[in-house]
Parts: C-alpha cells; structure tokens; sequence
C-alpha cells in the first residue's frame, strides 16, 4: 500500500490524525497526480492539519494552471474572506488620516473593492499578495520582517529621498533615524517617493502608516510628484528651518546598532574597528570585553538607585558626568540607554561623531569574549546541534534585545591561520607561563576548538541574524575600497573618508595591539604561522570545516578535497605535534609542577617520571575527543538548533567585480 492509499485508508477508518499525517507524508515524497494533490490540500484544510501545507499546495496548484477556479475559491473562502474587514477597516483608517496630512498631495483614494492587490494572510505575520487582473499570486511577504534591504543612507548631501518603499519595519526605520529638520538646522523631511499611486493605496491595507504621521517629518510624492524634491519650505510653508540651533546628538536618538561579532580570535576584529572608527554617523568604540560592559551597566543602575533615593530623602542628585544626569532626569534608564551613554561619554572616540548629521548615528559594538567554546549534541535523525553558552549570553542580553534595528557583521579569517595566530598568542603572551596574575593557564587545543567553532552558521529563529552578513579579513585587506564600499552599504550607512585610512581615536595607522599589521598592510594575510602548526593539524581544520571553506571560497592548502577514512583522521591526530608539545609545557609549568604529594608527614613536588605519565594521559584524552570529532564529521555536515530547524551558512559579503584592486583570494 503507497502512502497515498495508506492516507485514503485511515481517513474511511475515522483515523484523522493518522490520515493527516500520512497526506502530508504523501506530498512531501512528491510524484502525486495533480487529483491527488488537491485531494490531500483539501483533506488537511477540512480536518485540521497543518493549514500552511494546504495553502502552499493550493498556491502551488493555481501557480501551475491547474484547478485554478476550485483552488482561488478555497482560498478566497478559507483565508481571505475571514480577514477582509480587518483589511478594509485598517485601509479606511488609513485614508482618513492620510486625507488630513498636509503632506501628501493627492486624495483620490479608490474604494476598497477597486484596488489593484488583494492580500492572503498566509500565517500571523505575513500574507501572499494577489493581483485579480493578471490572476497571479505574488510571494509570501512578512511586511515586519526585521531587515533593512537597501542603502538608504548611501548619500547624505540632500534629504532622504526612498523610492516604493513597502516594508513596515522599513518605514519605522526611516522615520526613527532620519532626524527632524528643526534638529539640524536645515530641511530634512524624509521623501518617499511612489511609482504608482493606485498599488500605494493597495498596501494601505496591510501597513499602518498612521504613526508615522504625527511629526509631520515625511513627505508623501506619488509619480510624476517627484519634480517636486525637495521642497524648499521657506518658500512654500514659510518655515525656515535654518533658524533652529544644531541639536547635539542625544542618548534617545540611538534606535540602532551595528553589532560587530566575534568569530573568535585573530579574525580581524580589530582592524575592522580601525577602519570604522571616526565615522561621522558611528558611535564606534574598540572590542570591549562583555563582562566589563556588564558591570559598568549594573554600577550606573546603582548610581541611578542612590540617586533615587536621595531624591525620596530630600536631596537633589548631582552626577559626575553630565550626560549622566540628563539620562537620569529624562528617563533614559534602559540597559540599552545606559550602554549609549557608557560609549558617549568616551569622548576620546567621539571626535569624528557628525551632530548636524541627516540621520541618528547606529551604535558600533564588538562585544569581546575571553573564549568562545561550541559543542556538539546529537538531534534526531542522526543530525547535530550546536552548542554555546557564550553565544547564548548575548542572546538573552537585555541589551541587544533593547534595539529595535540590529544590524550584524562578522568578519573572518582563513581557519589555519586564524588558529595559529592565536595558538602563537597564546604561547607568547601569557599561557605557556603564569601570567601576570599568578594564574595557572592551559593552552586549548586550538585545532579542535575551531573545527568545533561555527558561529557563522545562522539561526533562522535567531533575531540577531535576521539581517546578517559575513566579510572575509582577507578582502578587507586586499581589495579595501570594494570590501568596506559593499559593507557600507549593508549596514546603510555612507561609505566615507574616515573609511579609506585605519585609526584608533581618528589617528591614523597606529598598532592598536602589539604585533598588529598597520593599516592595510596585507602581511598578515599570507602570513602562515608555521611554527605553531603542523600540516595535519591544518589538514584536520580543513576537513572538518570542508563546507564553510566551499561556501566562503577558500582553497584547501592542506587537506586535499578527498574521501576520508578513520585510518587518516588517525594520522591527522597522530601528527598534532605542535599543539600537543605546547599543551604539555603548559601542563608541566603551571600546573603539574606545583602539586605536591605527602610523604612521612611532609610534602614534596611530583617528580618528573610522575609527570611525563600525567602528561602522556592528557594527551590520550585530548586525542580521543579529537577523533570523536571528526568521526562524527564524516558524513554529512548538517546541523540544527535546540528546536530542530536547520542551520545555514551567514551570507557572504559580495564585492562589485568593478572595484576590485586585486583578484579576489582564495
């Protein structure tokens, strides 16, 4: 018995549950007649199954030219028919508020049973729309999904002026960072601009334009309307804005932030954060260590508490920072509010902040973690869950949760060098040695913490992600103008001068870090690290991160592409001799070197034969997690989140093949 007859069976028993799930089975194995597909929509619709799969397979039908009338009548019955007053009544709400704003020069609003658009609730958050003269549905559309799509704000020398913009989320966008023309001394209405006023009105009935009005920043153009840009206001309104004072840029006006992430170490973080700081439309400071943000969140929450009660004593506060006091006294108490304001008042950093500027600057954050460590569970159906606590911190941040508009970044680093450069940190700064504190430090295994490490792999619940791009350090080193050109504009932001240089505090080509390449300097792109790894430790790195070196076009240089048995993942591991030498010493110094065993009431230190067994058995365990490892990555490389929804790759930043300097690396 097919899958089909299976379906069949259990519905003529009463068995609905059974039947639903077996329909769904039988049109998700394809190869159903076109009769049995509509028979298993309909099924599902009637009997309560998953109504999204009968959707998609009415949509899919009509698409096809198949049972087109009997496939738009359960549609327009089943999902738009129950909706349509809600739809009328939001677009009549927002006619009659449009009718009374100044700003839009046209009136002429058809009645609701003329617009061009009929829009098909497809789930609670989006619709598909429908156009009744061409018969066709369009693609499913989430008018609030949280991405910002274009370069806005690519050029600031004359207002906003946006073209057929029809994204809710978008809208709030514009009207939040565009700043009111009395702030800024000079006109300032943000433009939209519309090719056609009848589908204008058509998504009036999906959008709510009417908060949008009460300011009266925006200047609604339908057309041929567009002559029109920009209005000279002294001379049509008699509003001269130049006699408004530059209103300094407040912790209120920060709606956005540029989240800058951290892959893990040595990808570049850094250099980025030289070539972004001073920008005239950032609130940009170098990495910070997100403990350190924490505490400095929480000790202004206890200086807003004492100052709370002072207040409820009688006493008026007094603050040390003026911008504290102005948090205090307007409200402005938020983890978020507080974070703005710790980055304001680093004045040092704030030199190159633009106040007259168009729009609010986005806050620039590198929040920095001591270790990123990611591990692996297994799901069901044999895929793999990934793991990180440190990553899962940020998520839950009150802060990051606070802004309504995120943008995120993260760059990266080809994995072999980017491991070895660290392990070289590691051994020549502190971990092979006590620090400077006295503390007993390891060295990590640092090939099988990358081969672990996939923070570049998306959440696709994960709001932080939404709206997600990752650039590679070696574009950004080797081809600078079409690299921070093309990152510019996804973080809508100008690509400015202050981007053409690195600096630290507006001062060009300084080292931000002892041992830092300078500026653009492209040493550290060919630099390979070899005396702090071996080739089968970077064979290992390869294999094990085969698809993210496909997916973000680096060449092997170790691991020649083939198939991979146990027999050379044991030679791989057999070969981490560099990494395994170092682990040891770290072991030996700091460690194993100060325990103590007692003898006929006294103490002494663990000789050396001790030792080297100790030794020989941390390399054994560290080996046998090592091939578990790669065991388990030998077949295929598909990984999931803690609900089962499959991971994927964070989009790679595109280059325009036109301002390539150099050609591109591999």
């Amino acid at each position: 018995m097919n899958t089909i007859d299976l379906a069949r069976r259990c519905a003529e028993l009463g068995a609905k549950d059974d039947a639903n799930n077996a329909y769904i089975l039988a049109l998700h194995q394809g190869g159903l007649a076109p009769e049995e597909r509509l028979e298993a929509a309909v099924y599902l619709l009637r009997m309560n199954g998953p109504y999204q799969i009968a959707y998609t397979e009415f949509v899919r039908l009509y698409r096809e030219g198949l049972f087109r009338p009997e496939c738009l009548d359960i549609l327009t019955d089943a999902f738009y028919l129950p909706n349509v007053r809600l739809l009328k009544a939001r677009y009549e709400k927002n006619c009659a508020a449009l009718a009374r704003y100044p700003y839009l020069f046209r009136k002429d609003f058809p009645k609701f049973e003329e617009l061009p658009l009929r829009f098909f609730p497809y789930d609670d958050k989006g619709y598909l729309p429908f156009d009744p003269d061409a018969q066709a549905f369009g693609d499913y559309v989430n008018f609030n999904h949280p991405a910002v799509s274009r370069n806005f704000f690519k050029n600031l020398d004359n207002p906003i002026l946006a073209q057929d913009v029809y994204s809710q989320y978008e809208l709030e966008y514009l009207y939040d960072n565009v700043r009111p023309s009395e702030d800024i001394g000079r006109e300032n209405h943000l433009y939209l601009h519309y090719t056609s006023w009848e589908t204008f009105c058509a998504y009036l009935q999906v959008l709510n334009v009417r908060q949008l009005l009460e300011n009266k920043k925006i200047v609604f153009l339908m057309e041929d309307e567009i002559g029109r840009y920009p209005i000279d206001f002294k001379e049509e309104y008699g509003v001269d804005y130049s006699q408004y004072p530059v209103k300094p840029i407040g912790v209120s006006d920060i709606h956005r932030m540029i989240w800058h992430t951290q892959l893990s170490s040595d990808n570049g973080g850094d250099f980025f954060n030289e070539v972004f700081d001073n920008h005239p439309n950032l609130i940009c400071l170098p990495s910070i260590m997100l403990d350190y943000v924490e505490e400095s969140i929480q000790k202004a929450k206890d200086v807003f508490a004492e100052a709370d009660k002072a207040r409820a004593a009688g006493h008026t506060p007094h603050f040390d920072k003026k911008l504290a006091g102005q948090c205090y006294w307007n409200g402005n108490r938020s983890e978020k509010d507080i974070l703005v304001m710790f980055f304001m008042l680093q004045g040092a950093y704030m030199g190159g902040l633009d106040h007259a500027a168009r729009i609010a600057p986005a806050l620039f954050f590198q929040p920095h973690l001591a270790h990123i460590d990611y591990d692996m569970d297994h799901g069901a159906h044999d895929r793999t869950v990934l793991l990180s606590a440190q990553y899962d911190k940020i998520r839950s941040s009150p802060v990051f949760q606070a802004f309504k508009y995120i943008k995120t970044f993260t760059p990266m680093r080809r994995f072999t060098t980017s491991a070895a450069a660290t392990f070289r940190w590691q051994i020549e700064k502190r971990s092979a040695l006590k620090d400077e504190e006295g503390k007993r430090t390891i060295v990590s295994d640092l090939a099988m913490d990358r081969s672990l490490n996939r923070s570049f792999m998306i959440d696709p619940e994960d709001r932080l992600y939404k709206d997600s791009v990752l650039v590679r350090f070696e574009d950004g080193k080797t081809n600078p103008k079409a690299t921070f050109t093309a990152l510019a504009a996804f973080l809508d932001i100008p690509y400015t001068e202050s981007m053409t240089y690195c600096s630290e505090k507006g001062v060009h080509d300084v080292e931000t870090a002892a041992g830092n390449a300078v500026g653009f300097d492209t040493a550290t792109v060919y630099r390979t690290y070899d005396e702090y790894a071996t080739d089968e430790e970077r064979a290992f790195i390869e294999f094990c991160l085969r698809d993210a070196y496909e997916f973000y076009g680096y060449d092997f240089h170790y691991y020649d592409g083939g198939p991979v048995d146990e027999a050379q993942i044991e030679r791989w591991v057999k070969g981490f001799t560099k990494i395994n030498q170092f682990i040891a010493l770290s072991w030996k110094n700091n460690v194993l070197s100060e325990l103590t065993v007692t003898e006929n009431g006294g103490e002494k230190g663990i000789d050396e034969d001790t030792q080297e067994v100790a030794i020989s058995k941390i390399k054994e365990k560290y080996d046998t997690i090592r091939l578990k490892l790669a065991k388990r990555l030998m077949g295929s490389l598909y990984f999931i989140n803690q609900n089962g929804q499959p991971l994927r790759m964070m989009p790679k930043l595109e280059l325009d093949p036109a301002l390539l300097e150099q050609p591109l690396y591999h």
